[in-house]
């Protein structure tokens, strides 16, 4: 029972981890509001499938960790991936019974959520721009989260039904 549970939680950090490295990954100035928010993503698949195992302080040590290495204010980005947990929280039961379109639909609008309470934050605390292009990243996830769901779901039942 501990093997099974230990190997689930390094499933789970590595996964979030491993989108966190996307999430970081160099890329022309141009390409970066077409980068969808991999760790967004990663984060509302593990809140649906796991909720008993990831939450909050996830979102909040995973905001930690990409405030440090993107320089931005400290706490930004954990208020937003703590928010963007609760609400994936919220809506877990809810998410499950929907099908691969209308979980799309609903990641659209938490991802759409959270990039706006960043844009907020980011307008606080320094220049800002008036346009919606942030949302970009938001529908791009959406569009992701059929092909993502089914392969962590089908990686979980491979590694033991996770």
């Amino acid at each position: 029972m501990i093997k099974g549970s230990l190997r689930t939680m390094l499933l789970i950090w590595l996964t979030l981890l491993l989108a966190l490295c996307l999430q970081v990954m160099p890329l022309p100035d141009a390409w970066l509001v077409w980068r969808p928010e991999w760790l967004g993503l990663m984060l509302i698949y593990w809140c649906v499938a796991a909720p008993q195992r990831v939450g909050i302080i996830h979102g909040f040590i995973l905001g930690l960790l990409l405030d440090l290495i993107e320089g931005s204010p400290l706490g930004q980005n954990a208020l937003v991936l703590a928010l963007l947990a609760y609400l994936a929280l919220l809506v877990y039961q809810r998410m499950r019974a929907y099908s691969l379109v209308q979980q799309a639909v609903l990641v659209l609008v938490l991802l759409g959520i959270a990039q706006l309470v960043e844009q907020w934050l980011r307008t606080m605390f320094g220049p800002f721009s008036i346009n919606l292009a942030f949302l970009l990243s938001a529908l791009i996830g959406a569009v992701l989260w059929p092909w993502l769901f089914t392969m962590l779901q089908a990686l979980r039942r491979r590694l033991g039904g996770l």
